[in-house]
């Protein structure tokens, strides 16, 4: 495991699913963690109840991060927390279902609000505090594949992985290093009983045969923030168990 000993992490959405793996993953690595959650307290307090058990330092953070102003207190108060921020983790997001023809323009801005723009906007707050460090977006593969009912979602995570590259490159003179992260399907309670056909043909079409976890992507987050990535920046590292190298014909 690598060592981020005396460092701060804020991730964002890191009340459940691949946010709580990587909020995890990095207090096992012995960095400090600021836990977000937007309405979820009580997962969050887990988390964070869990670090502690484990010997790490952890606190939980509120803030809607479709509000700009929210973002910017957000950072602020992670940052203040420890007198320090090294890394942000953009993993807070929303993954709705709805058809592209009949989508109105509301759920459009709400879906690229909550996954784009509020990347955009801690990253910005971020880079004002951090003293060089580390930015990980959590993108998707669908960000190059989408898939049926996810117009607005792919659209966001395409341009994340856009705003990474863009952030690397305006951000780079600061010593500060933004890169994504982009999982294939990752496994959640309930999801093999809701979709058991979507599961079964991601094991057939993925050459490691299996979803991945959580942990799988908190590990690509670590790797990133830390020493050993210390030459990579602008960078698309996608974790999805070798399916997107399978045939599409």
């Amino acid at each position: 495991m690598l060592d981020l000993t005396g460092t701060t992490t804020l991730v964002t959405g890191a009340s459940g699913g691949i946010g709580r793996g990587i909020a995890l993953r990095f207090a096992e690595a012995s960095s400090a963690v600021a836990v977000h959650y937007h309405r979820d307290e009580a997962s969050a307090l887990a988390v964070v109840e869990r670090v502690e058990s484990a010997g790490g330092t952890a606190a939980a953070f509120a803030a809607d991060l479709t509000d700009d102003g929210e973002c910017r207190r957000l950072v602020a108060a992670a940052a203040a927390w420890t007198g320090r921020l090294d890394t942000l983790v953009n993993s807070a997001g929303v993954q709705p279902v709805e058809p592209l023809p009949g989508m109105t323009a509301e759920s459009w801005r709400a879906v690229l609000d909550a996954n784009l723009t509020s990347a955009f906007s801690c990253t910005q707050a971020a880079a004002e505090v951090m003293d060089g460090g580390s930015v990980v977006h959590i993108a998707s593969i669908e960000a190059t594949q989408p898939a049926p009912g996810h117009a607005h979602y792919s659209s966001a995570k395409a341009a994340l992985v856009m705003h990474a590259r863009a952030a690397a490159l305006e951000y780079g003179p600061r010593g500060l290093r933004v890169n994504a992260v982009s999982p294939g399907l990752i496994e959640r309670p309930g999801l093999e009983e809701a979709w058991p056909d979507g599961v079964r043909r991601w094991e057939q079409a993925a050459p490691l045969g299996r979803l991945g976890t959580p942990g799988d992507v908190a590990n690509a987050c670590l790797f990133l923030a830390s020493p050993l990535a210390s030459w990579i920046t602008g960078h698309n590292l996608i974790v999805d168990g070798g399916v997107s190298a399978h045939p599409t014909w």
